[in-house]
């Protein structure tokens, strides 16, 4: 996919921060999209145009009409855990109303960035402060899987500060849950944007020997 509109949806978060700039550099035409008016500043200077639209309170409607006009959506917002009801909300609720959405303004390509145990049967204890989180992971992540839409779900491990090596291993190579950069799960990001053999496709990863274009390309995700 080259000169892209790409919409990022959570576009403050610390993932999106080094993904923005590196969607810019790739040549799309980006525009991110934030809760908090006191955040444009850091996003434009990213090169991504910032939006102020609290995904949370907006219905299919209202985000398809924010959707309207883009060839490609990127999920990377969250409530941070903490609150289960927010989490449920956000993580849930807004991101699949995002997929009704993106099917109802015509936008096909779609990537989720989730988690690594993100699946209906995590095995996270109901009691556990996780739970909500993981609850709300494995039904949007199933809900995108069900629908027509091009999507691509990502799940890294646990994330790190640590800088990038552009490097993973999946888990069809083996990987189990370990951890991955931040800048390594943006550069995943992108290169998943532009490689179509990873639409349709589940792909959970952390840090490893592979590069990243040779780690999803369609030999090693066969």
């Amino acid at each position: 996919m080259d000169n892209a509109r790409v919409l990022v949806v959570g576009g403050h978060g610390k993932v999106a921060l080094m993904l923005l700039p590196l969607l810019v550099e790739a040549g799309h035409e980006v525009t991110a999209v934030i809760r908090d008016p006191g955040h444009r500043a850091e996003v434009a200077a990213t090169g991504a145009t910032p939006v102020v639209a609290d995904v949370e309170r907006l219905g299919v409607a209202e985000l398809a009409e924010l959707f309207a006009g883009q060839d490609a959506i990127v999920w990377s917002a969250g409530a941070g855990g903490g609150d289960p009801a927010r989490t449920y909300a956000v993580d849930r609720d807004a991101a699949i109303r995002s997929m009704d959405a993106a099917l109802r303004s015509g936008v096909r390509r779609y990537l989720m960035v989730s988690y690594f145990g993100s699946q209906i049967e995590h095995g996270v204890p109901e009691g556990h402060g996780f739970f909500p989180y993981a609850e709300a992971k494995a039904a949007a992540d199933a809900h995108l899987a069900a629908t027509d839409l091009d999507w691509t779900i990502l799940g890294p491990s646990r994330l790190t500060l640590d800088p990038p090596t552009g490097r993973i291993e999946t888990a069809n190579q083996g990987a189990t849950a370990g951890s991955v950069s931040r800048a390594d799960v943006a550069a995943v990001v992108l290169r998943a944007l532009h490689e179509p053999a990873t639409i349709h496709r589940t792909i959970r990863f952390n840090a490893g020997a592979t590069p990243i274009a040779d780690a999803l390309s369609e030999d090693d995700l066969a």
